[in-house]
């Protein structure tokens, strides 16, 4: 990309990417991040100096930074975890944000080609989302496809899409138990597909290649307590996405999963992960279900109101699964407050649809 070539959404778009190390790793990413403003959220020790390229636009913050900013709100962001990654989205002035790890680097498509991850996200959000019937051609709006036959027309509108979910090559997402049984397994296959994931279904979103629309869905994207203090970690982006496809699917907004892909580098110690996961491991089973029945009501006409009445469903129901998710509940409460004290004139309510509303 040319320094005389204006990026698309340049002035709408912020990079956010959660660290504990210098970013060395922008640089093979320089032609494709270099003219968009990024947000970096250090993690771990705020002594220490993390190291940015020469040329890039961004902004530090680190965990004195977020104390000072939220006071003992900062209670909801989460410590020595990338879920500290959602103070990013909150303080973010942007429509849309692109969220990358720092161990995640540009893929190749089967021709060769270095693949524009972001360029790819943008695409597949300013498209539209087809959550209520699935198309068996799968992105109807990509070049080269369109609506099969027997597809309502009534439905061929689509729906705004709030979050594009990107994939990855090389070290697969896997958890614990699946690395230690296949150690060397190693993700090949480049599926040229984006799909979008009908109404009522859940996914297991990773955050490592990840942008959405912060305008429609923002203060959904909290990615609960995590790491230090807290019995669980690896499930940051998991809970973040239950609960993202509850309200996007109440409110009539769509997701996609698929293209971009992304190359990840470094496959995490399966030991370590274990003992952040292993609650989460057995947790889900009751978890899933409760996302799966959940229904808000037809009063939670935006993100906020649909979030704080899903939090109060936290609390009722997973409260009894375990005490940590009477604090998570709390948190999540919390959140919605230190969004909109970021952002004081950001909620936007919805008319539900006739087949959503409740």
């Amino acid at each position: 990309m040319s320094s005389s070539t204006t990026p698309i959404l340049k002035d709408e778009l912020d990079i956010v990417i959660p660290t504990i190390r210098n970013l060395d790793f922008l640089e093979q990413w320089r032609p494709f991040f270099q003219q968009y403003h990024l947000i970096i959220i250090q993690d771990g020790d705020p002594s220490k100096v993390i190291k940015v390229p020469e040329g890039f636009d961004y902004e530090l913050y680190n965990r004195n930074d977020i104390n000072r900013i939220l006071g003992t709100k900062a209670s909801c962001i989460s410590f020595k975890d990338s879920a500290c990654r959602c103070f990013g989205f909150a303080v973010s002035k942007k429509k849309y944000i692109f969220t990358i790890d720092d161990d995640c680097f540009v893929a190749k498509d089967p021709t060769g080609k270095e693949i524009d991850a972001l360029q790819q996200h943008i695409k597949n959000l300013q498209t539209p989302s087809t959550p209520f019937f699935f198309n068996t051609l799968y992105d109807p709006y990509r070049e080269g496809a369109d609506f099969v036959r027997g597809y309502p027309f009534s439905l061929r509108e689509g729906v705004q899409t709030a979050v594009s979910h990107g994939l990855w090559l090389n070290i697969p997402d896997y958890d614990a138990p699946t690395q230690l049984v296949k150690p060397l397994e190693r993700n090949t296959r480049y599926v040229d597909a984006v799909l979008t994931i009908p109404k009522g279904t859940l996914f297991p979103m990773c955050a490592m290649n990840l942008a959405f629309n912060r305008e429609l869905i923002g203060p959904a994207l909290y990615f609960g307590l995590m790491g230090d203090g807290q019995p669980i970690g690896r499930y940051d982006d998991m809970w973040a996405g239950w609960c993202m496809k509850v309200v996007s699917d109440h409110l009539g907004l769509g997701v996609k999963t698929g293209l971009p892909y992304i190359w990840h580098n470094k496959a995490s110690n399966p030991f370590v992960n274990l003992k952040k996961e292993y609650k989460g491991l057995y947790w889900q089973e009751e978890l899933i279900p409760f996302f799966q029945s959940v229904s808000l009501s037809k009063e939670s006409t935006t993100v906020q109101k649909c979030y704080i009445e899903l939090s109060k469903k936290v609390k009722a129901k997973l409260g009894l699964v375990d005490d940590y998710f009477n604090k998570l509940a709390d948190a999540m409460v919390t959140w919605i407050e230190v969004w909109d004290e970021l952002n004081p004139s950001e909620e936007k309510s919805v008319t539900l649809p006739n087949c959503l509303a409740k």
